[in-house]
């Protein structure tokens, strides 16, 4: 399906002599790509590198406020307003912000990725956590288990089903937050590619820097796929 898409792509913009720097024909992208493969793998690492750190702070702190919430009504009411505006805001409107505060460098692209990915693990957690059954939770009470042991024994388990489902979705929007942190300031990184290219009007460049972020997304979605089919076992996913 996917080569016969890139056939009639290629049939199309050849027949009809659309120009190139609108749409380019697939030979011309792959060629492009193929040439130049290595800067575009070192671009390619470093957002991902923004990704992957970005996503680790996030799904850290989404994950602590998510066991508070769990444990304190009063904590859950007072954050989650703070936690839906932070989400209902765009990182494109936050990401000058995050300039200003963490600088040009690494930093502010890091907090873009996390600011993006945060949201949907602490959802997932929560529900996840709050998932447990009266019964096996008055089970555990009844044998004087500790509010540790009912977290690790219990709570924990039955929250992996719902957080692994929240980690994939984190690990792709954490690549678009790191990229939407290029685009504000940065000269390296997939983002700087695309967005150079953009101002260049160098369609085909900018063609190779988008497959190569779809590809850095889909890497680290199907990694944490991996973690979560050796971690949830018991689940068909």
């Amino acid at each position: 399906m996917f080569i016969g898409v890139l056939s009639f792509w290629e049939f199309i913009i050849f027949a009809t002599q659309y120009p190139e720097y609108l749409v380019p024909r697939p030979s011309v992208v792959f060629s492009e790509l193929a040439a130049n493969i290595t800067p575009l793998v070192y671009h390619t690492g470093i957002t991902l590198f923004e990704a992957v750190i970005g996503f680790a702070i996030a799904n850290t702190v989404a994950f602590f406020i998510a066991v508070l919430f769990v444990h304190s009504q009063k904590i859950e009411s007072g954050l989650k307003p703070f936690v839906l505006a932070l989400q209902t805001t765009p990182i494109i409107a936050m990401a000058p912000l995050l300039v200003l505060w963490f600088g040009t460098d690494i930093g502010s692209k890091i907090a873009a990725a996390a600011v993006v990915s945060f949201f949907p693990t602490i959802v997932s957690a929560t529900k996840g956590l709050k998932s447990v059954e009266d019964d096996a939770l008055n089970l555990f009470k009844s044998l004087s288990a500790s509010t540790w042991q009912i977290f690790v024994k219990l709570r924990l388990p039955h929250s992996l089903p719902y957080l692994f489902p929240a980690l994939k979705t984190s690990a792709a929007l954490s690549v678009v937050g790191a990229i939407v942190g290029e685009f504000v300031g940065a000269n390296k990184g997939i983002g700087y590619i695309i967005l150079v290219s953009t101002y260049h009007m160098e369609t085909v460049k900018m063609f190779t820097g988008i497959i190569m972020s779809a590809a850095a997304g889909m890497l680290f979605f199907g990694i944490v796929r991996l973690i979560e089919k050796r971690v949830v076992f018991w689940q068909k996913s």
